[in-house]
């Protein structure tokens, strides 16, 4: 038996050892002791999915691993680059090419297992946690990760949380750091696209040595990774803004992936003005003209505005990483380690300026700005009497000025307007995100066969961030509010905003907002957020007794966390008052202690048809100071009947606390949209449950005693706000999951026998998962359904401004144990290695493909609501594989690596929207092709060469307005390649 497992564990070496990015299952490392007898004792260890050491390295759960060598021929910069063309994970939530436009953490990169969500995927740097990247959440910021340190990743999917705790509902990714090295090596790594930008420099160092007696280790990894922009205007399908024809315009299958191209947007720089019954703007030689065409016609020049000439695909990422790890034996057969991590990484977003409206500002007053504003000067033939007189803004044109009308009735002239304010700022942030994390602990041997490891770590997280383009309404209507004083000079009327260093501001005309303007209204957002962990740990495993069959085994512990977050913006951005959203002070904390035990039962050893049989099982209990107790579990049986073949079943309950902003994010405010009002049109003798439950509203029921029906105009349509808020109330979310496994590796049969494969069915559900509740499904609960969601409801009780009676006013929405996800399908991994001289030829050839086939995959977003399914949509395909072929001939190895993302189709709930069904309209399957050379002419020096989608494979056009859609890249950025083909080169040198 132990022949067999190092001969699989020489076989996977060598196929890790030439094809690049290559997966593999299981797991099977070990480091073999060679004793004065020889070969005779295999170290245990402790492997992902197992608090047990064991000599077997089978292991009881699918794990897939990438080792140094892929990590190398891939040449990324960045680890989540290479784990993303594992079939197993799905689009992130968040990377380099798909956040431009995130108010926070943009340009962060993490992972996620199954599509079931970040927050799903637990990722631990050598089987423990690590702090998390994005504030509130649990997610890893894998920038902080140094990729050329890593010795392997082990890739464990299914439920873990008896194992590793809350958050490995999807899975697990391990990622475990070198040991042992001794030497220096350097690498030096250049690159770019063919479109001449994204360029890239990789500059890393490692170093190690170890003791004179052998018993201490230490190593120390240094690097700077540089990747720059890619801007939308850079690439020939993002170039000029535009729309999906189906999706806007005709609703037609056919029209869905056809542009109507420009598709300008209506807030110009120059400015767009309602005055009465007519439009006003200025065309390109700058001269005031009446009417508007927002994309030009056959007479009519464009007076729209071209995003895309400012938005980003690729957000320009800097980083400077420090990691190292040291041990030392202090006792015999007993280590202390250390090991720690710093990453300081900056990221800039750019997209285009703030579109404003008068709305923005002059909200109160439905929208309109004044251009005529009330003045009462002392009469000088009657002392202490005041005449009325009128002043006129400044600014505005004549033409424009007589055009204009009394909106609200007080007697003074009003227009509305829209206008880009390309001459304060373009919008954009620039985030500063420092990571540190330290390890300390010990482990060694109690006795014979008993082990015992500890530790205790800390990590935090600090994100700085500037962000530009934003305005202070306030300061901004003093400004607009521009008057023509005594002397002849335009002044701002408000003396105390004149005393407070107010600038007038014209709004007229492309660049008509002076420096000093500029400066008045500009307000540079603030974010600073902290987010730190601490964590304990202590693990006993060994031996309990010797049963006929091998050891009955145990591992029994404890572990300790605390996790904590706070992000908070600056006070204009808290209130709403700079042109965004209110987003509130976020802070928030929790512990949870848990005890955990695992227990390996072998039922049976070298008999007929069970070569090996085993029984494990796993049990968590953890008592968070949110939720109260929780317990996960996890029951496994593997079956050997011969050596070569290996069945597994896996049966798990895990769970996932709710994080920091699920728990604790205070009202957000937002602005929805597409909201239909379940009072529309109720009249006093209408009937039914929903019409009783609006009438007992006063304010609709004003509005239907003035209007004979309830009644909204286009103001009450628009002026619905909100505020999204996190719930204390919230318990755990719960999976299910089912695993059902074969390892098959012949031996000594023809044609076969270099071949490795192994085949998993998977079966995730989670219950009572935490989704925010939708506001359509509040409104109609409230009315006619459930009235405890009428508290999530406001409206206005009397006509204010342009709004009317009853309207909506708020509709608030919160986190809710109310949704659930499920996810079905099969893996396949098959692993080649032949020495070519077999075929009197030269050289060793490898091969391996890890495939992955769903099954089935949808959420339901509420309890007896419709499941919404997933599966096979853009972002989910069915198939999706990763093929890595490698041949190595004595100093040369060259690998080519393909990455094939089937065919999908637009979200299900977008399609019905057309009447159109299900799977009716979607994207043709793509395929990528990566190859690497590599030359070692001495052994401490290594050249290579590489070419990322080297045929520059076009990623579909999933168009604004497609659900998919990455704003600014006109494609799904988060799943296909938005940047090209790449280039780079480097060499590594090792001493």
């Amino acid at each position: 038996m132990l022949k067999n497992v190092l001969a699989n564990s020489v076989r996977v070496a060598l196929l890790g050892g030439a094809a690049a990015a290559a997966f593999s299952a299981p797991a099977v490392f070990a480091a073999e002791e060679e004793t004065s007898e020889g070969l005779d004792k295999v170290e245990r260890i402790e492997i992902t999915g197992s608090r047990l050491r064991s000599t077997d390295m089978q292991g009881f759960s699918p794990v897939q691993v990438l080792d140094s060598k892929d990590i190398d021929m891939s040449s990324v910069a960045n680890i989540q680059e290479l784990l993303l063309k594992n079939p197993a994970f799905g689009s992130p939530g968040i990377s380099r090419t798909n956040s431009n436009f995130s108010t926070a953490s943009a340009g962060a990169a993490t992972v996620d297992l199954r599509n079931l969500g970040s927050s799903r995927t637990l990722v631990l740097v050598n089987g423990r946690r690590f702090v998390a990247g994005v504030p509130g959440e649990s997610s890893v910021d894998l920038n902080s990760i140094p990729t050329q340190f890593i010795e392997r990743v082990e890739i464990m999917t299914g439920g873990a949380s008896a194992v590793y705790g809350s958050d490995a509902v999807a899975g697990v990714v391990n990622i475990i750091y070198k040991k042992e090295f001794e030497g220096i090596e350097f690498d030096f790594q250049r690159g770019q696209s063919s479109e001449g930008d994204s360029d890239e420099t990789q500059l890393q160092f490692t170093m190690g040595t170890s003791s004179a007696d052998g018993k201490g280790n230490i190593m120390l990894h240094g690097a700077y990774t540089q990747q720059g922009a890619v801007f939308s205007k850079d690439r020939e399908r993002s170039a000029v803004d535009q729309a999906s024809s189906g999706a806007f315009f005709t609703g037609l299958p056919e029209d869905m992936f056809t542009p109507q191209r420009p598709f300008y947007s209506s807030y110009a720089p120059q400015g767009r003005f309602f005055a009465g019954a007519d439009q006003y703007t200025y065309n390109s030689k700058g001269e005031l003209v009446k009417g508007w065409s927002t994309n030009g016609s056959d007479t009519a020049e464009a007076n729209g505005f071209n995003r895309s000439e400012y938005r980003t695909i690729a957000i320009p990422t800097e980083r400077y990483l420090l990691a190292g790890t040291g041990k030392y034996e202090f006792v015999d057969g007993w280590n202390a380690f250390l090991e720690g991590t710093y990453a300081a990484t900056s990221t800039k977003t750019k997209l285009e300026p703030f579109p404003m409206s008068s709305d923005d500002i002059f909200s109160a007053s439905g929208g309109q700005m004044p251009i005529e504003y009330e003045s009462f000067i002392e009469s000088m033939t009657n002392p202490g009497e005041y005449e009325r007189t009128v002043v006129r803004n400044a600014f505005i044109p004549d033409a424009m000025y007589n055009s204009a009308t009394d909106t609200n009735g007080d007697g003074l002239k009003d227009i509305f307007f829209t206008r880009r304010l390309a001459d304060v700022a373009a919008r954009g942030n620039v985030a500063d995100r420092d990571t540190f994390r330290i390890v300390a602990g010990v482990d060694g041997e109690i006795t014979d066969g008993w082990y015992l490891d500890a530790f205790y770590g800390y990590g935090q997280t600090k994100e700085s961030q500037v962000s530009s383009g934003q305005f202070n309404s306030l300061n901004f209507r003093s400004a607009l509010e521009a008057v023509t004083d005594a002397d002849g000079n335009v002044v701002c009327r408000d003396a105390t905003a004149r005393a407070q260093g107010c600038v007038p501001v014209s709004v007229f005309g492309a660049g008509s907002i002076s420096a000093a303007g500029a400066h008045y209204i500009q307000a540079p957002g603030l974010l600073a957020t902290l987010t730190s962990q601490e964590t304990a740990g202590l693990n006993i495993s060994g031996d309990i007794v010797e049963l006929p069959a091998g050891a009955l085994g145990l591992a029994v512990g404890t572990e300790y966390r605390k996790e904590y977050s706070r992000s908070e913006f600056d006070a204009l951005q808290q209130s709403g008052l700079n042109g965004g959203n209110a987003i509130p002070r976020t802070e928030g904390e929790f512990d949870v202690t848990e005890y955990f035990a695992e227990l390996n039962v072998p039922i049976l050893d070298g008999v007929f048809m069970a070569e090996q049989l085993n029984l494990r099982g796993a049990y968590r209990w953890s008592d968070y100071s949110t939720v109260g107790n929780t317990d996960s579990w996890n029951v496994a049986l593997d079956w050997a009947p011969i050596d070569e073949v290996r069945f597994r079943a896996i049966r798990a309950q895990s769970t996932r606390a709710p994080n920091i902003n699920e728990l604790y994010s205070p009202p957000s405010q937002t602005f929805p949209s597409g909201l239909t009002d379940p009072c529309l049109g109720v009249t006093n003798t209408s009937s039914g449950a929903a019409d009783a439950a609006c009438r007992a509203d006063a304010g609709v029921l004003d509005n239907i005693n003035a209007n004979g029906a309830f009644t909204l105009n286009q103001s009450d349509l628009q002026g619905i706000s909100g505020f999204n808020r996190g719930n204390t109330q919230l318990g755990p979310e719960k999976g299910k999951s089912w695993t059902f496994g074969v390892t098959i590796s012949p031996e000594g049969i023809p044609v076969v026998e270099d071949f490795d494969f192994n085949v998993d069915y998977f079966d995730i559900t989670i219950e009572d998962a935490i989704v925010s509740t939708p506001r359509q499904f509040i409104l109609d609960e409230c009315y006619g359904g459930d009235p405890s969601l009428c508290s999530f409801v406001t409206r206005r009780p009397q006509a204010a401004g342009a709004n009317s009676a009853g309207s909506l006013e708020y509709i608030d929405s919160a986190v809710t144990n109310s949704g659930g996800f499920a996810t079905e399908g099969i893996d396949l991994v098959v692993s080649y290695a032949k020495d070519l001289q077999d075929y009197s030829l030269t050289g060793q050839l490898n091969a391996r493909v890890s495939y992955t086939h769903v099954i089935d995959g949808y959420t339901t977003p509420l309890p007896n609501s419709a499941d919404d399914n997933f599966n096979g949509e853009i972002g989910s395909p069915e198939n999706k594989w990763y093929l890595s072929l490698g041949y190595t001939w004595e100093d040369v190895t060259v690998a080519w690596n393909t990455t094939f993302i089937g065919e999908s189709f637009l979200d299900d709930s977008f399609l019905s929207g057309y009447d159109l069904a299900p799977e009716s309209v979607g994207v043709g399957s793509v395929t990528y092709h990566d190859l690497n050379v590599s030359y070692r002419p001495w052994d401490v020096a290594e050249f290579y060469v590489g070419v990322n989608n080297i045929f520059d494979q076009d990623p579909p056009a999933i168009i604004t307005g497609l659900p998919g859609n990455s704003t600014g890249a006109e494609t799904d950025a988060g799943t296909y390649d938005a940047i090209g083909t790449r280039y780079y080169g480097g060499v590594r040198l090792r001493f």
